[in-house]
């Protein structure tokens, strides 16, 4: 029998609001861990704002938030999460940090919703709750598979995010080619990229074209010869597009060398994964268009603009999650009959959200992400 999924609309989201009288008298108390001092304390004092605000959109009194300082290191929050489990919370939402994780194991009974994205290594009653890989391949499998493109290749920079997009390549089973590492040290990479792309040897097919047409008497031999001197290679590519684990100057860098060895993003597709809206990406023409997994881009928009009305600041990505997450907790806790427990967070269920549309069973959050291109120095909505 095919599991029911529920599809709830956050009242944070839609501005609606409940009947009181219809809820449980007791205070439904949430812990919350983040950074509130040292240097990280922005970052907090953000997170803390936008709980604020979706709790007044809320418009429930009994909701209590109990905020405590990580201080950006797991000692500290171990030692505030028992703080707050002695206080009788079995929920927090936090830490931000993924090493702040480290020993949270420690309460098994309490469930933390983290806003790391990452999902190797967690404790067990750690739930991500940020965009994860599994979630943007399974938007740029969509993407792959409504274009034909199956002969992808990954280029994943040998950093610790790595096993991420390992695992999310094998969960997703995204149709490709070939899975590429590389160095993020310039000199490094260039050669790299021109050992996958067999830049030398495609520059070497044209010279050698060049001069056999050269030794040849045919008509418009001048024509076909200027014509080949306007290529930089000749010969075709054994992929139809690449996938850009990467981020910020160092995509920049690996779109840079695909385009050295004579393989741009007018040949094949650049596919790269969330970058949040990086509005430097809309100078670079060059590269030109390049798509990407992320989330819901008006959504995003009117709440940086809400923040910033509301508190004279700007928002950033984790202070939109962390409205979201308030939103999915009691939600969760509502459809459990006000009952906190665990057991809430292994129930198959979707909740729509400002991000866009949360999945949530067996522990786990995944995301479903709109897919978007960077073209005519525009951000453009694909699906």
């Amino acid at each position: 029998m095919k599991t029911l999924i529920k599809l709830l609309i956050f009242l944070v989201l839609t501005n609606c609001v409940f009947n009181q009288s219809t809820f449980a008298s007791e205070k439904i108390k949430i812990g919350l861990i983040v950074p509130l001092s040292g240097e990280n304390s922005i970052i907090g004092d953000k997170i803390i704002k936008s709980i604020r605000m979706a709790v007044n959109k809320i418009n429930d009194e009994k909701i209590e938030i109990i905020p405590k300082d990580t201080k950006s290191n797991p000692i500290d929050a171990l030692k505030a999460s028992k703080e707050l489990y002695k206080d009788g919370i079995r929920i927090i939402i936090g830490p931000v940090f993924n090493e702040s994780t480290k020993y949270l194991d420690d309460l098994k009974d309490v469930t933390f919703i983290s806003f790391t994205n990452k999902l190797i290594g967690n404790p067990k009653n750690v739930i991500s709750a940020g965009v994860n890989a599994i979630s943007q391949l399974q938007t740029i499998k969509k993407f792959n598979d409504k274009n034909n493109l199956s002969k992808s290749i990954f280029l994943i920079p040998r950093s610790q995010f790595k096993k991420e997009i390992e695992e999310a390549i094998y969960k997703t089973k995204i149709n490709h080619k070939e899975v590429f590492y590389y160095d993020r040290e310039p000199t490094k990479l260039t050669k790299q990229i021109e050992g996958l792309t067999k830049y030398k040897i495609r520059k070497n097919n044209l010279k050698y074209e060049i001069k056999r047409l050269e030794e040849l008497s045919f008509k418009d031999k001048e024509r076909k010869i200027q014509n080949l001197k306007k290529k930089d290679t000749l010969g075709n590519i054994n992929f139809d597009s690449v996938v850009i684990a990467d981020f910020d100057e160092n995509l920049k860098s690996v779109a840079t060398s695909l385009l050295y060895t004579d393989v741009s993003s007018k040949r094949i597709s650049y596919i790269t994964l969330n970058q949040w809206f990086d509005e430097s990406l809309l100078k670079e023409n060059s590269i030109h268009p390049i798509y990407f997994p992320s989330i819901n881009k008006h959504n995003y928009e009117l709440f940086m603009n809400e923040f910033k009305e509301t508190y004279g600041l700007d928002g950033d990505q984790l202070s939109f999650l962390s409205y979201d997450l308030i939103g999915l907790v009691y939600f969760l806790i509502y459809e459990n009959d006000f009952n906190i427990s665990k057991k809430i967070f292994y129930k198959k269920n979707k909740f729509k959200g400002k991000i866009g549309i949360f999945e949530i069973g067996k522990n786990t959050i995944t995301h479903q992400l709109n897919f978007y291109s960077i073209e005519d120095n525009k951000f453009k909505k694909i699906f």
